[in-house]
């Protein structure tokens, strides 16, 4: 490859993760709705053909967003499951992480969830972001358990629940320990997995 080649590729990159980084700090900042393609030209000074060079429309945006929130979030559960390694502890640990990422980073969690995306979940075509997130809830529970996927799945099914109807006010804040240790309790305990 030559040397003009790379730079120009360089150069790319670096525009598109500026364009990623500019949408989602509007985003934060202002909401989702001021996530427009014209706004994003101007904030990173380029011309909207510029930015429709990289993407196809605001939808492709968020999707960047997205799959950039499922590596900190992946990263973020590591973390929290991996300090207190015990199984009922790391459970409720990556419960509690879960809900922070959430609560503390509400415009990146509407782009990983509720904005419309074509990411793909349990899918062949996963991304390899998703599924890394994925991972996290499957290693809070023994791999004998031969339910131990399903079981993640519906634990995050519920962190996801309370997530959004938190965030909106639907259920009370202050019996969120409750819900979560009703949660942990069910299911640090199912059949084949770990208990504590």
């Amino acid at each position: 490859m030559s040397v003009i080649r790379e730079r120009r590729e360089r150069e790319r990159a670096q525009r598109h993760r500026l364009i990623v980084t500019a949408a989602r700090e509007l985003a934060e900042a202002e909401g989702w709705e001021a996530v427009t393609t014209r706004r994003l030209a101007e904030r990173v000074e380029y011309s909207q053909p510029v930015l429709y060079s990289h993407f196809s429309g605001k939808e492709a945006i968020v999707e960047a967003v997205a799959l950039d929130g499922f590596d900190e979030l992946t990263a973020h559960l590591r973390r929290a499951r991996t300090a207190d390694p015990g199984p009922r502890s790391s459970l409720r640990a990556l419960c509690h992480a879960y809900l922070e990422f959430a609560a503390e980073r509400p415009a990146l969690y509407r782009a990983m969830f509720v904005m419309p995306t074509d990411v793909k979940f349990a899918h062949a075509e996963t991304p390899t972001q998703l599924r890394s997130t994925f991972a996290e809830f499957v290693s809070c529970f023994r791999p004998d358990n031969a339910l131990r996927e399903l079981t993640a799945e519906v634990v995050w099914s519920a962190l996801h629940g309370m997530a959004v109807l938190s965030e909106s006010g639907r259920i009370p804040e202050e019996y969120q320990e409750a819900r979560l240790g009703f949660l942990v309790d069910r299911f640090a305990d199912a059949p084949g997995s770990d208990a504590a």
